[in-house]
């Protein structure tokens, strides 16, 4: 069996977790013998059997979302021969969906997020919104399969998309490979970055995109005990409105206290590692995430983890075991905002407080947490999964 995965995302151009999803599942999936084709967006690749795919010249200056389905339609004639055709976001749905009609093939698609629950993603592509937005839902209704990270993110899905028969939708987790991601110990490392690591520290990882819900990890931040570095590893804004929003709050901590470290670079894994082991909570302070890469790699770095009980986060983090969930009541218009967000800011607040001044409880949360990632979402077995989910939707 042939399965050609399309996809935005693939190293070396990666920015999110459905770039990480997509190349560590294509690399488990080829050691356990399925035959696949790589078809993604970017600048020419060497790796073998891996195909790239540029802008058409005639779309040099059109919106965004355009660009994005000129690229899909150079993709589709190439996906012929293909047994299976496997999508990740919207971005590579089209080519998905109009390779699956013309050559007559399964689409199966994997559901990183959801546009009718990122609202705010009308800032930062306009018009072409409603773009993605129709491209992900021609493309949900119409697959062989739906694959959702979580089981929170099967439950978003049906509500976004009613039609669907729940049957079509499977729940297969990310993963993470613990042998790449594991503790690592570098003070060098860390005092060149400015980091202190004999202070306590909250550590965050990500985008600055709304869904991340950096603005209230900031908040909360002037709530913490003085003692308490915070360290964010967060670059690639959505939009210069959050760039400029997070930069004044951030400037304002600064202003009240020491030990505030911003690193916007993009990080190689080993030095990113070096921070996520020297943390004494990791945090994620999403009010989006339909399951959340980034605290597996904290596990797997040893890292307690103080998430938002929303999305995939509680079937990742297990209250009191690998670390601690904070409550959120939000607002049921697709952009998860905490119905009180001063509420949220202190229960964030409160939460990490009793996390990081507590180094005995964080370290055994640490060690429970790099456990649960290597026994439970190791990507041999999800990639087994996946195999199996497309033997039955090309059986049909």
């Amino acid at each position: 069996m042939r399965v050609d995965i399309v996809t935005k995302e693939y190293p070396p151009e990666i920015y999110g977790g459905a770039g990480v999803h997509a190349t560590e599942l294509v690399k488990a999936l080829r050691a356990e013998g399925t035959e696949v084709q790589v078809r993604a967006f970017g600048a020419s690749r060497e790796e073998a059997d891996t195909t790239s795919y540029g802008v058409p010249a005639e779309l040099s200056s059109a919106n965004g979302a355009i660009q994005t389905l000129g690229t899909d339609l150079e993709i589709v004639s190439d996906v012929a021969g293909a047994d299976v055709v496997h999508s990740h976001t919207w971005y590579a749905n089209f080519a998905g969906h109009l390779a699956s009609l013309l050559h007559g093939i399964p689409h199966v698609v994997t559901a990183h997020s959801l546009e009718p629950l990122r609202p705010w993603k009308a800032e930062q592509l306009g018009g072409g919104y409603a773009v993605s937005s129709y491209i992900e839902k021609t493309a949900y209704e119409g697959a062989a399969a739906v694959v959702a990270v979580s089981s929170g993110m099967r439950d978003d899905i049906l509500r976004s998309y009613p039609s669907l028969d729940p049957d079509k939708v499977r729940v297969i987790y990310n993963g993470i490979d613990t042998a790449s991601w594991h503790p690592v110990s570098d003070d060098a490392f860390l005092a060149s970055q400015g980091i202190d690591p004999s202070r306590p520290s909250v550590v965050f990882v990500g985008r600055i995109t709304r869904q991340k819900g950096l603005p209230y990890l900031l908040r909360a931040a002037e709530l913490l005990p003085p003692e308490v570095q915070l360290i964010l590893c967060a670059g690639a804004p959505d939009t210069p409105q959050i760039m400029a929003e997070v930069q004044e709050l951030v400037r304002g901590l600064q202003a009240t206290r020491d030990g505030v470290v911003w690193i916007e670079k993009l990080l190689p894994r080993d030095e990113l590692c070096a921070i996520l082991t020297s943390a004494t909570t990791f945090v994620c302070p999403s009010v989006y995430e339909p399951l959340g890469i980034v605290n597996l790699e904290a596990m797997a770095c040893g890292a307690a983890v103080v998430g938002t009980a929303t999305g995939g986060i509680p079937e990742v983090v297990v209250d009191g075991v690998t670390g601690r969930l904070v409550p959120i009541e939000q607002v049921q218009d697709g952009t998860g905002t905490p119905v009180d967000p001063e509420q949220f800011v202190s229960d964030l607040a409160r939460v990490l407080t009793e996390v990081v001044t507590d180094a005995d409880t964080a370290r055994a949360y640490g060690e429970a947490g790099r456990q649960r990632a290597i026994d439970d979402f190791s990507w041999a077995a999800i990639a087994k999964e996946t195999a199996a989910l497309y033997a039955e939707v090309a059986a049909k």
